[in-house]
């Protein structure tokens, strides 16, 4: 070969390396900016601005001005515990600090499944009693309220376990206090009852697309010595069992536990109060020989009678254990670092020792995308059973919450033949596209089973315990390293346990009954059935049958002579309500099921997607000609998360994400100029 030609060839070689290399940054640069497009980060971006070595949060007036100090915020939570029924009255305290008038904007959360069914506005000596409107409706009021420089409140839902409150026209110095009441169902299972109140939003992972966003991403603070935590949380909770209790006990605060009577406690925070950081959990056990096997509650309202019913099936007998196929699935974002991470890497190394040779199993994490161990599902063998447990043990949290593309791994829509599809779904559920993810459950469960856990001080109690549901499996909490052991065990029993499956309820004619849920789920070992009616009459009984291990299971229920209940009639509609939100992914009219609810809340007076409480105080305190600042109050960090894990980690905002894209355009242009010349050589 020639000079010349080495030349040329040479040229060709350099040129096509130059084209090759700015053509990969231009994909590699523009494949970077779609994912920062589909991925909208925490809440990083609405971080409050903080006084340089004061530690104090700051905000501006709407109008211009100094910078101001924003209110404070603190609650207290008294719980009034009767069989498996709490109502509960949180008290919200905003305190300005400032000479300024403000406006304060509180995101934060309450049971998922709770009834919210009271607001009242107290300033000073006056109590306003807060209406329940249609959500735009309330809005208005609210926004006329603030302008007009009225003291105002609003409470609204974000998600069946977020909620805002919203207070205007806080003047200097002044404290104003919103109260607001819910009751709920207990939850029963392995012979204990237990109560959770989640105190902090985690941040949530928000794919794009996702309207409401801004609204369940809270200003979370930087956790910083010398600085203590923002909200501080009291409680209170009056226990009155209906049983003899065996032990009570809180396995994340500390708490002392007072002795009223046979089954009644008096519990309270031993410290007074405590950060709100992680959800306080609540745990008493009656004594085996008074452990419930049902329970009937009644209430008449407006000439109709609401029920509620708790129904304990028989212990499952030990039968053979049929061969399965176990996906286990692992959440490895940014969130879980810390401690989740180290509690979700030994659950699932206990839950992989578990598996027997006739098992087969796979392993899937996902952060930002989503792997798999093995191509397709394996059978157990003891060393592949050692490889995938070194795998998981290996495995570091970073990234966003990609959720979708782990859900599509693992449920692929097949209908199985003679093995038992389970799949093992371990995560913080700190996300915020909930429904879409409930759509992607209910196409692709096919015939397999879904079970969550929910890992560390925070999860997302909404996300864990719908997507169960609609997985027709059950879901299971763990909040620090050493509940590891005993809540997988748990969750293995059941796993392992014959189903009650087919479950029916016929109700007398005569009482004309409507019940929820529509469709009872099937039960698993240690799960009562719970079902809330409204009926006409309370004549009769009511029938239950099941079938459990092909053999046929039946109680009976007298209607009649149930114990009074409080509440009832709001847990009745709150589950009506969930049903129709529910029938929405089955394709019902939004704006039937829209009316339908709208109704339902107002006549029962309760917080939903649709309906709003709002307490006006009709008086103007603020000075027309004074501005109003607002301050979205800022949330702790959930205990055990890395902040620079969650947000660190993240996509940038704004002028990173221009600058990716100008490079990607100079990249591309110099690409498209070199293509000609690389031509012109050959």
């Amino acid at each position: 070969m020639s000079k010349p030609e080495k030349r040329t060839l040479a040229g060709r070689i350099a040129l096509d390396l130059i084209a090759s290399v700015a053509l990969a940054a231009a994909l590699g640069i523009a494949a970077a900016v779609a994912l920062a497009g589909v991925t909208l980060l925490f809440a990083s971006q609405a971080r409050a601005a903080e006084a340089p070595g004061e530690g104090l949060l700051l905000l501006r007036p709407r109008a211009g001005g100094e910078a101001l100090e924003a209110p404070l915020q603190s609650t207290t939570v008294a719980f009034q515990v009767s069989g498996i029924v709490t109502r509960a009255r949180v008290v919200q305290t905003f305190r300005n600090p400032g000479d300024g008038w403000c406006e304060g904007v509180y995101v934060f959360p309450l049971p998922e499944n709770s009834a919210v069914d009271r607001l009242r506005l107290r300033v000073g000596e006056r109590t306003i009693e807060g209406e329940i409107r249609e959500r735009e409706a309330a809005q208005r009021s609210y926004a006329a309220a603030r302008a007009q420089g009225s003291r105002a409140a609003l409470l609204e839902q974000e998600r069946p376990n977020i909620f805002t409150t919203s207070v205007a026209n806080i003047g200097p110095h002044e404290t104003i206090v919103v109260e607001l009441e819910y009751v709920e169902t207990l939850r029963f299972h392995d012979g204990r009852f237990s109560l959770r109140f989640p105190m902090v939003v985690g941040p949530r992972y928000i794919p794009h697309g996702v309207a409401d966003a801004a609204r369940v991403t809270p200003v979370v603070l930087r956790p910083q010595e010398g600085r203590a935590p923002v909200n501080p949380v009291s409680i209170r909770v009056e226990l009155d069992a209906g049983v003899p209790l065996a032990d009570v006990s809180s396995p994340y605060h500390q708490v002392d536990v007072k002795t009223l009577g046979e089954g009644r406690r008096e519990i309270t925070l031993a410290e007074g109060s405590t950060p709100a950081n992680r959800d306080f959990v609540l745990r008493w056990a009656p004594r085996r020989e008074a452990a419930p096997r049902l329970a009937w509650f009644t209430q008449s309202e407006g000439g109709r009678h609401y029920a509620l019913l708790m129904l304990m099936p028989p212990a499952a007998t030990q039968e053979a254990r049929l061969p399965r196929e176990v996906i286990f699935v692992l959440d490895t974002s940014g969130s879980m670092a810390g401690a989740s991470i180290r509690q979700a890497r030994d659950a699932l190394a206990l839950a992989l020792e578990r598996l027997t040779p006739q098992d087969r199993f796979n392993v899937i994490e996902f952060n930002s995308t989503a792997r798999a161990l093995f191509a397709e599902a394996r059978e157990a063998a003891p060393a592949r059973v050692q490889r995938a447990i070194d795998w998981v043990r290996n495995l570091q949290a970073r990234g966003g919450t990609e959720m979708a593309s782990a859900l599509k791994l693992a449920l692929n829509g097949s209908d199985a033949d003679t093995e038992v599809r389970q799949v093992i779904f371990l995560t913080d559920g700190a996300v915020g596209n909930e429904e879409e993810l409930f759509r992607l459950i209910q196409a692709r469960l096919g015939d397999s089973r879904l079970f969550t856990v929910g890992i560390g001080s925070a999860p997302n109690s909404h996300f864990m315990r719908k997507a169960a549901e609609l997985g027709r499996g059950t879901f299971a909490y763990i909040g620090r390293v050493d509940e590891v052991g005993a809540r997988m065990s748990e969750l293995f029993g059941k796993l392992e346990a014959p189903v009650l499956k087919g479950i029916t309820l016929q109700w007398p004619e005569a009482a004309h009954a409507e019940a929820w849920p529509a469709r009872v789920p099937d039960l698993y070992a240690g799960e009562p059935l719970v079902v809330s009616a409204s009926l006409e009459s309370l004549e009769g009984e009511l029938r239950v049958s099941g079938v459990r291990a092909g053999r046929v299971w039946e109680a009976r229920v007298p209607l009649a002579g149930g114990a009074q209940g409080s509440g009832v009639d709001s847990l009745w509609a709150r589950a009506k309500v969930g049903s129709l939100m529910d029938s929405l992914r089955d394709g019902a009219p939004p704006e039937a099921v829209r009316e339908q609810v709208i109704a339902l809340a107002t006549a029962h007076r309760l917080v939903t997607r649709y309906t709003s409480f709002v307490a006006v105080d009709r008086t103007p305190v603020r000075p027309a000609d004074a501005p109003l600042a607002r301050a979205d109050l800022p949330t702790n960090l959930p205990e055990g998360w890395e902040y620079d894990k969650v947000f660190g980690e993240l996509p940038q905002t704004g002028t990173d994400s221009r600058w990716a894209l100008l490079s990607g355009i100079l990249f591309l242009l110099l690409a498209v100029w070199l293509l000609p010349r690389r031509r012109r050589l050959a």
